[in-house]
């Protein structure tokens, strides 16, 4: 490999319309933090792209110099793939920005855009694109990871309403990819990563979401075994407008939580409901909240959807101790119940957690070969995350996050949502998360990057041809 020294940089920011941060100036130490702090590397250059042409200069760069290169888009990456030691990030921070279609129903994004960005723009037109929980989410992983959140179960992943997208691949080339143009391509995007191009803008379809209901249900944690196997018969059951996630946390200070349960160790689950609140009011709808038991918090309102994206931003802002990793399961047997309740009574830290995302409903109307998403007969989409702000608690919100997700394991369909792999898994579970789905996306991979020059991601090697 190549490296990058001052007349490498100095070529590169007489390429490039956008900003080149080498590790001398001013502003690369931030540049260069994402959201996990956990995760510490220094590139020899960051490349701030601002348009498709700052992209195609700096792949030519990276080419000629044989440097290697990442790709960042929101910097979510939890184990931090946008960043490569002495490497250069292609950074499309810059590229944030949402064009709404109201005619059409359907969004152009930046590729360098965040949730928030989107839900913005979209929201005054009363529309809404299925993405995530958090407004800080980078839109271009997520999306090319599969996409899921708290509008799963009424319309679908992410890349269930993606409708094109611009990409520059390793040769500097620029494609349009939809269902009809590079197709192959296009089914590859939907779930397999980052390893086919980078892409500088996405064209989604919208979907009618203004005010949604919002619903936090908790029970004290020693209640997990009860709550969990009832949660397992009701969600599946409910009308599609209902989505709620299960979490165990610790309960933060400050409203709505009374400080009675402050700091309380709690399972709980978050929901949204598209449904029609005057026909069927949300109380009514979790009337069942009680069927576990009484719970020790139960609060309900109306809200923007933005502001329920953004309900957990300051929560978990950037910047904070991260390990985590997940696994698909079709099912939450009593065994993982029972594992359920002893990690979640033994939470490390006051921000670590663990999230069963459904992702039923509306993702199962979906073929299973339609996309490279792989788990259209999963329930849930499972993450265990240990967080802590102070760097000591590293190792231990590590080794809770790993016990945990080892005893979990042997319940779960074998394989992750890609987004939720963790630092240290290998190649297998690559595999695992592909499924019947690996060879194919292997193939589209020799196809337009047959050398693997996007391999700083979930990597899936091109085939031999």
């Amino acid at each position: 490999m190549g490296g990058i020294n001052g007349n490498g940089l100095t070529d590169l920011r007489e390429r490039l319309r956008g900003t080149v941060l080498g590790p001398q100036d001013p502003g690369y130490d931030e540049s260069r933090g994402i959201y996990n702090a956990m995760i510490d590397r220094r590139p020899a250059a960051i490349a701030q792209c601002v348009d498709a042409a700052d992209v195609r200069a700096t792949l030519a760069f990276a080419q000629e110099t044989g440097v290697e290169l990442a790709v960042r888009g929101g910097g979510h990456s939890g184990p931090g793939l946008c960043l490569v030691d002495d490497g250069l990030t292609l950074d499309l921070s810059p590229m944030r920005w949402a064009r709404v279609d109201p005619a059409t129903s359907t969004v152009q994004v930046g590729g360098g855009s965040q949730l928030g960005d989107v839900d913005h723009a979209t929201h005054g037109f009363g529309l809404a694109m299925p993405a995530g929980i958090m407004s800080t989410t980078g839109v271009g992983g997520l999306t090319l990871g599969g996409g899921h959140g708290h509008l799963t179960r009424k319309y679908g992943l992410t890349i269930d309403n993606l409708l094109a997208a611009d990409v520059v691949l390793a040769d500097g080339t620029f494609v349009t990819a939809t269902e009809k143009d590079h197709p192959d391509l296009f089914w590859a995007l939907r779930g397999g990563g980052g390893n086919f191009g980078v892409v500088t803008s996405f064209t989604f379809r919208l979907h009618p979401v203004d005010t949604v209901g919002v619903a936090v249900t908790l029970w004290p944690v020693e209640r997990t075994s009860e709550v969990l196997r009832w949660y397992r018969e009701f969600l599946p059951a409910a009308a599609d407008d209902l989505n709620g996630f299960f979490a165990l946390l610790v309960v933060p200070p400050g409203p709505p939580f009374p400080e009675p349960i402050h700091g309380r160790k709690m399972c709980g689950v978050v929901w949204c409901y598209t449904g029609d609140m005057d026909a069927a009011p949300l109380e009514d709808v979790l009337s069942a909240v009680n069927e576990p038991g009484p719970p020790a918090f139960h609060f309900t309102t109306p809200m923007p959807y933005p502001a329920l994206q953004s309900l957990f931003d300051e929560l978990i802002p950037k910047g904070l101790q991260w390990y985590w990793r997940g696994d698909f399961f079709d099912g939450i047997p009593d065994a993982a119940v029972e594992v359920h309740q002893r990690y979640g009574e033994a939470l490390p830290t006051d921000l670590s957690t663990m999230h069963l995302y459904p992702v039923d409903a509306a993702a199962h109307r979906v073929g299973v070969d339609d996309t490279a998403w792989a788990y259209r007969d999963a329930v849930w989409s499972g993450v265990i995350a240990g967080i802590d702000p102070d760097p000591a608690n590293a190792d231990v919100v590590r080794q809770w996050c790993v016990d945990y997700w080892t005893d979990l394991h042997g319940h779960s369909m074998g394989g992750s949502y890609i987004n939720f792999l963790g630092e240290q898994e290998g190649p297998e579970r690559v595999g695992a998360t592909y499924r019947g789905h690996y060879d194919k996306l292997a193939a589209v991979k020799h196809t337009y990057d047959p050398d693997n020059f996007f391999r700083a991601n979930q990597n899936i090697p091109p085939s031999a041809g």
